[in-house]
């Protein structure tokens, strides 16, 4: 006896090239959008940036203080008509919460990067008669919104706000004693975006006297500008201390992220 023999369904070619060109055009698509974070410079896909912001926020406890605020500053050019500047570090506080530290309504501002941890220290000119904090701010935010943040600054001119002025940080037994918030005479505020860091720096005379009419530092250090701030070149003070301080971060954070050989 036979079995009849059951025909055997032939395979269907087209159904395996579909199958094989679903998976090709998904590695495509995958590839592609790399490639275009790649092209267009997307921070978030920039493993350098990444590293770099991530390096920054380990600064404020692993770098020496004298790398982030030096013992000695010069400043060339940067005092009224380009005069040049030396300016003496004579305190440098412990490191501190941000609510302890800065006022109220400049730790909701600074909300949207997450402001993290602050440090401080105060400097004297070559004469002892200005006396100046500067304040580094750190922050837990990416590029982004570290980016929206000074964006914000710059559109809202919130560095010119008196009520977002940074503090001062009075030392004793030195000439920055009387050095408090009354005293306050000139300050400035800027966003860094190669860091998720915030550089401050407010000025003030050394002999104690209240200030009653401060000046955001561009203000103080416009021609023709006859404020008792901006004739004793306290805005030049603010604006030349905090680039000397931010120039400082930038090489510790560069030292800190260079490969090793």
């Amino acid at each position: 006896m036979t079995t009849r023999l059951r025909p055997v369904r032939a395979r269907r070619p087209l159904r395996a090239i579909g199958a094989i060109g679903c998976v090709v055009l998904g590695l495509g698509l995958i590839g592609g959008a790399a490639t275009g974070s790649w092209l267009t410079g997307d921070s978030s896909a920039d493993p350098a940036t990444d590293t770099a912001y991530a390096d920054a926020r380990m600064l404020w406890h692993s770098a020496p203080v004298d790398t982030l605020f030096p013992r000695t500053l010069t400043g060339d050019g940067a005092g009224p008509g380009g005069a040049d500047r030396v300016w003496t570090r004579i305190a440098v506080a412990p490191d501190s919460t941000c609510a302890s530290s800065l006022d109220p309504l400049l730790v909701t501002t600074l909300r949207q990067v997450g402001c993290a941890r602050v440090l401080r220290a105060t400097y004297t000119d070559a004469t002892a008669s200005n006396v100046t904090t500067v304040g580094l701010v750190f922050t837990d935010g990416d590029p982004e919104s570290v980016a929206a943040l000074k964006s914000r600054f710059a559109k809202e001119k919130l560095s010119e706000r008196r009520d977002l002025m940074p503090r001062a940080f009075p030392a004793k037994g030195t000439v920055a004693a009387g050095f408090g918030d009354p005293q306050r005479a000139s300050w400035t505020v800027d966003v860094l975006t190669e860091a998720p860091v915030i550089v401050y720096a407010v000025s003030g005379f050394a002999d104690g006297r209240t200030v009653g009419d401060p000046q955001p530092a561009a203000a103080a250090k416009a021609n023709g500008a006859t404020s008792a701030p901006a004739q004793a070149g306290l805005g030049h003070e603010a604006t030349g201390l905090a680039d000397g301080i931010g120039g400082a971060l930038r090489r510790t954070l560069s030292t800190a992220t260079e490969a090793p050989e």
